[in-house]
């Protein structure tokens, strides 16, 4: 990999981004429009600012409450900007729905994405990846008190799983673990939270750190992620055809991989929940930047 102004600057970074990585938002709404914090956007590091693409309704990842962002990859994203030479103020965030995404990379709508952005083969052919700087796996979120009772995909026959509309996650329960188990479709993950307090569902799926997220949001203990994640899902960060940063972003993200900030960053985000990371895909390999 070749060496850059980025070598120089880490560790003066690590200090402030451990500090990021404990700011944390008050629940709140997104209302799912366009927030500005900085200048015009360029492609090139160093350059007058950065546009970013986030999810804005993903407590602990991506979440926007008022003009503040926090999650863990809005920590990821701000820790690569000032790497790239930007601060904070310089970066402007925007909203990047999953259906979204390719299209807004595309059309260099964005700079980059940082949105629970799996890798995967049919994405590759589109746009350009990144990292990966954290692999997620399909896990439950349940009650604690149901701790010792539902300990993975298995145990849901005869029970209620819930998932929001559109996503495979749940089908994949039924069709592969527990042909029992009773779907329920919701149109997000907050409506499969309340489901869950309540007692209506016993169990809410997708990729272990949204789930950790959401339960920390839920800030009272009374859920937690089971820990027995069956798949892999490689977080990327989604760059424009073509992009010239790729090798840039990936020696920020091994710096945030060495100097601590990253380790910093899940723990702040997923506080209160008992999440950890699989520790035997965590931190990743960074995968090298196609010519």
């Amino acid at each position: 990999m070749r060496r850059s102004r980025l070598t120089m600057v880490a560790g003066a970074l690590a200090a402030g981004a451990l500090a990021l990585a404990g700011c944390q938002a008050e629940p709140g709404g997104g209302d799912g429009g366009e927030e500005t914090t900085g200048g015009d956007s360029t492609g090139d590091a160093g350059g007058e600012g950065l546009t970013i693409g986030i999810k804005f309704d993903q407590p602990g990842l991506g979440f926007q409450d008022g003009d503040t962002y926090t999650g863990f990859d809005v920590d990821v994203a701000t820790y690569v900007a000032e790497a790239l030479g930007h601060s904070a103020d310089d970066i402007t965030w925007v909203e990047a729905q999953s259906a979204n995404r390719e299209t807004m990379l595309e059309n260099e709508q964005v700079d980059m994405i940082f949105a629970t952005y799996s890798i995967t083969d049919t994405r590759d052919e589109v746009v350009d990846f990144a990292g990966p700087y954290f692999v997620a796996g399909q896990d439950l979120l349940i009650r604690s008190d149901d701790a010792g009772t539902i300990t993975g995909p298995e145990s849901l026959d005869g029970k209620n799983l819930c998932s929001v509309s559109g996503s495979t996650s749940a089908q994949r329960v039924k069709d592969e673990y527990a042909e029992g188990t009773q779907l329920v479709e919701v149109g997000g993950y907050s409506e499969c939270i309340l489901q869950l307090i309540q007692g209506t569902v016993d169990a809410v799926t997708t990729d272990d750190i949204i789930l950790a997220g959401l339960a920390a949001d839920e800030g009272s203990g009374a859920l937690q992620v089971v820990g027995s994640p069956f798949s892999e899902e490689n977080y990327g960060v989604g760059l424009p055809p073509g992009s010239p940063l790729c090798e840039d972003v990936n020696e920020a993200i091994q710096a945030m991989f060495d100097d601590g900030a990253w380790e910093a960053a899940i723990e702040a985000n997923t506080e209160g929940t008992g999440y950890t990371p699989n520790a035997d895909l965590n931190p990743p390999t960074l995968r090298d930047c196609e010519a």
